[in-house]
């Protein structure tokens, strides 16, 4: 495994931990502030504090166990732009309190800033039933 791969799979784990712990000042410094993103709340959102606000506050408090599949992940790398294929695992509540079984898929594209991967689109989607 390359080391930019390596670079790009630390950068999958600080961000479902930053899910986990419902920390969205961490998980803000993952991303560049123009970022576009699609989500399971949101249809797309431009620029980072929109994603926060749409998607992220919507979403993190009623998820746990967040993480992606690090070992089916696809990862490629190309200078300073990469991109990420991974399906990942949570759990959602429901109104009432129950817990149920919420998998879905990632693509992510990052770009390398100042010698740091910064997410500049992600797409999160829940499997299709």
């Amino acid at each position: 495994m390359s080391n930019e791969v390596q670079e790009v799979k630390d950068w999958l784990r600080a961000f479902d931990t930053a899910v986990r712990d419902v920390d969205y000042e961490r998980g803000k410094t993952l991303f560049a502030d123009d970022v576009v993103g699609f989500g399971t709340y949101a249809s797309m959102l431009e620029g980072l504090d929109k994603l926060v606000e749409g998607q992220w506050k919507n979403i993190w408090g009623v998820t746990r166990g967040f993480s992606f599949r690090l070992d089916e992940a696809h990862i490629g790398v190309d200078g300073d732009t990469a991109w990420i294929a991974s399906p990942w695992d949570s759990e959602g509540q429901k109104e009432d309190g129950t817990w149920f079984s919420r998998p879905g898929r990632a693509t992510i594209i990052l770009v390398r800033r100042d010698g740091k991967w910064l997410a500049k689109h992600t797409h999160l989607s829940l499997y299709p039933r």
